[in-house]
């Protein structure tokens, strides 16, 4: 329990940082000339060494294990953000963008897989929300905690104060053991699900299963998503008049809401089909992107973030367990790294199209465009394999 806890110690601390700064970057990118094009080229810079990377990153993780890999991602995450402090430029924005996300994913892959390792069968649902939990406080405390620094200082030392929060984090990866597989795990619970035996083949060979495919494409509408909005509500904001505070307020209140969510998304699986409760949050979410240009005062726009947050909420505990559990035994780095691969594909892909969006046809049109893939995603997603979705039933994931 004790390596749990500074597992989700390590990821509040590390979302806090980045939260402190997503909503920052497209103010101060605007403020340094930049267009609603470059903020989508910015936003998309965050996710291309990703695309590239992860899965060897998550092949590496299964080899040397879990203590270097989160050491050199904190590390990495305080260069990135240290940069535009001592380089106020759109060129470091690019640059640091880069840096963090190639950091964010070294972290993020190894502590998932050592949640992951560490629960039996039965816990992962809850373990996998219980990081999803910490991630999303990150979230609530970070753009709160920016937006008052942004205010009453600048944008830049919102950079600085992030770099310091980073200490607390990049301290507690020294306490990790090094681990070479599940072999050297504490054995709290090794009880393993009938993975598929595809220890052999390409990367790619996973995607075969149905079950991976749907769960990466879920996994993918909320990441993009939820990026889409923290990248263009603030620009949406300041349009509006709103203050910095005030913007930061909205993003942590649709955060608070993807904390509450998943504290009750064990009894909601239980009680309705894992695909119904995924294909609803998703659906949720994306009525609440079409909702957010039609309103600009404060409380109904924070109703409406709560209720995307609500939607948003529970598709990344979702397809944490379902992607682990149809992982073989020796590869859930790997796949965790396929995961993370797609989920900055779309996170990539999305802010350039909707840059371009935006440029052309205005800030709104970006929400009304991303309601709308939600929902489209969301009905793509809703027809499981009547095979496969028994087999998930019987192992309870």
């Amino acid at each position: 329990m004790a390596l749990l806890i500074r597992i989700y110690a390590i990821i509040f601390g590390m979302e806090t940082m980045l939260y402190m700064t997503r909503p920052v970057i497209s103010l101060l990118g605007t403020q340094l000339g930049a267009s609603t094009f470059d903020i989508g080229m910015l936003t998309a810079s965050y996710a291309f060494l990703p695309v590239i990377f992860a899965i060897y990153l998550g092949k590496m993780t299964d080899r040397i294990g879990d203590k270097i890999p989160n050491i050199a991602g904190v590390i990495g995450m305080m260069v990135g953000l240290s940069l535009p402090y001592v380089w106020p430029s759109l060129t470091a924005l690019y640059i640091s963008q880069m840096i963090i996300g190639i950091a964010r994913i070294m972290v993020t892959i190894s502590l998932q897989n050592m949640v992951g390792r560490i629960a039996s069968p039965a816990q992962r649902d809850q373990y996998y929300g219980w990081f999803s939990m910490s991630v999303a406080l990150g979230g609530v405390f970070g753009p709160v905690l920016g937006g008052y620094i942004a205010h009453n200082t600048s944008y830049v030392h919102t950079f600085f104060i992030s770099v310091l929060v980073g200490i607390i984090p990049f301290l507690l990866c020294w306490f990790i053991p090094t681990q070479m597989g599940e072999r050297s795990l504490p054995s709290l619970n090794h009880a393993k699900t009938n993975r598929p035996d595809t220890s052999t083949g390409g990367s790619f060979s996973l995607l075969r299963s149905s079950t991976l495919r749907k769960a990466l494409l879920s996994s993918a509408l909320v990441l993009y998503s939820r990026d889409i909005f923290v990248a263009y509500f603030p620009l949406l904001g300041a349009e509006w008049g709103m203050s910095d505070i005030g913007i930061g307020w909205i993003i942590a209140i649709q955060s608070m809401a993807m904390v509450a969510v998943r504290l009750f998304l064990s009894p909601l699986t239980k009680r309705y089909s894992r695909e119904v409760v995924l294909i609803g949050s998703i659906l949720t979410a994306g009525i609440a992107f079409m909702l957010v240009p039609l309103t600009s005062p404060f409380i109904l726009m924070a109703i409406i973030s709560a209720a995307m947050g609500l939607g948003l909420g529970c598709g990344q505990p979702l397809s944490m367990t379902t992607i682990f559990n149809a992982s073989p035994p020796d590869r859930t780095g790997e796949v965790l790294g396929l995961r993370l691969m797609s989920n900055r594909l779309s996170q990539m892909i999305a802010p350039l199209f909707f840059g371009f969006i935006g440029a052309s046809a205005g800030i709104a049109s970006v929400f009304y465009l991303s309601g709308i893939f939600l929902i489209g995603g969301a009905l793509v997603t809703r027809t499981p394999s009547p095979k496969i979705e028994r087999a998930d039933q019987g192992r309870g994931i």
